[in-house]
């Protein structure tokens, strides 16, 4: 072979190997059509859906068509857990009405028992009664019952089977990456993705006021923010957005500690309201137990608050700093709770610098890289 031929043979194997290469890396182009795969509990909305949406909105941006297969389903009795997972195994998605669905993005339970030739998982929880939450209170499942144990074994086996058949399985966060390890004994890396508002929050002041976002549910733990204000100075408010089936009981709860003229419920509120919150806000209390991920996080850091959280909320650790973006409390007893906020509250210089560290920590989170990974590692 001649120095010219032994050249060009080089360079093409080089080339070639490129091509390999950004393939892998960056998505190929036959992936058209996506189906995004999801499951929802009827008339419950939370930040699961915030995620699935937002997904798809930056995918169609992108010039895919996709599609939401958002299945509704019931976790009682327990045999319907069985159930829906067999249900997702036998649904087809390989085609719709001739059309071929060239890949399938599964993200929560019992939506990754789905079959398909090129699917990829991004996964933001896992049925967590089964899970973190089997010893915690949060669980109807009872350990010492036969039933339920025979049950749990069944059901992890077959999660696990599921998840296994995964050749690119990715998280919403470390906290579910390492889940999924404790439990399941799988690897997968964790994609961090801005909250859907990103790029209009902003720092509008510091009002004596702590904000509170999200669903109303126990696991979120706004209870303790509540009887916390009793020990705080009755020149700081307390402002709580979101709905959920604990709203009647926080209600009753300020009534019973003489703290209901500090404290709104405001109930859902629009984008531009919640921009507002967050904009004026001294600092956000944000501790809930176990979080997957998080968005009030990030959306305070954008906003440039300080967050309160607590040592075992989970997703929300992944960002805050201990006196630097935030304060981690070692527990959520009403004084020391209380003595916290005032604490931050009334020193602006310390909110403000901490919000800021707060920013600078997560302006770098985009989409962009979170797309490549699952469109183009998805084979």
């Amino acid at each position: 072979m001649s120095v010219v031929s032994q050249t060009l043979s080089k360079l093409s194997g080089r080339l070639k190997k490129r091509v390999d290469m950004l393939s892998n890396s960056i998505g190929v182009s036959d992936v058209k059509t996506i189906a995004v795969c999801a499951a929802q509990v009827p008339f419950f909305s939370g930040g699961a859906e915030i995620h699935v949406d937002a997904l798809i909105h930056q995918l169609r941006q992108r010039g895919y068509e996709v599609e939401l297969i958002n299945i509704p389903y019931k976790w009682y009795p327990h045999s319907q857990l069985l159930e829906i997972m067999d249900f997702w195994k036998k649904l087809d998605l390989s085609e719709s009405n001739g059309k071929k669905i060239d890949m399938v993005i599964a993200t929560k339970f019992p939506s990754y028992f789905i079959q398909h030739p090129r699917k990829v998982l991004w996964l933001i929880h896992q049925y967590r009664q089964m899970y973190d939450l089997l010893d915690s209170g949060y669980s109807s499942f009872d350990m010492r019952n036969a039933k339920d144990r025979k049950l749990r074994d069944e059901f992890v086996a077959m999660d696990t089977t599921a998840l296994s058949s995964y050749k690119h399985r990715f998280t919403n966060s470390q906290n579910t990456a390492d889940r999924l390890q404790k439990y399941n004994g799988l690897a997968s890396r964790a994609l961090y993705h801005p909250p859907r508002l990103v790029g209009r929050y902003q720092n509008l002041g510091f009002e004596d006021y702590i904000l509170s976002v999200g669903r109303l549910d126990k696991l979120k733990r706004i209870d303790a923010l509540v009887s916390a204000l009793p020990y705080v100075d009755n020149k700081i408010n307390c402002k709580i957005a979101g709905s959920g089936p604990e709203r009647e009981a926080l209600e009753e709860l300020a009534k019973k500690l003489n703290v209901s003229d500090r404290v709104q419920f405001l109930g859902y509120v629009t984008d531009e309201d919640l921009i507002q919150l967050y904009g004026k806000s001294s600092a956000v209390y944000f501790a809930p137990h176990d979080e997957d991920y998080g968005y009030i996080t990030l959306e305070a850091f954008l906003s440039q608050k300080p967050v309160i959280t607590a040592i075992d909320a989970g997703g929300p650790l992944e960002f805050v700093e201990h006196n630097v973006n935030g304060l981690i409390l070692q527990s959520l007893l009403p004084e020391e709770l209380g003595q916290n906020i005032e604490q931050l509250i009334f020193n602006k210089v310390l909110c403000a610098d901490m919000g800021l560290s707060g920013f600078q920590s997560v302006e770098h989170i985009t989409w962009d890289p979170v797309i490549d990974a699952l469109v183009g590692r998805g084979n």
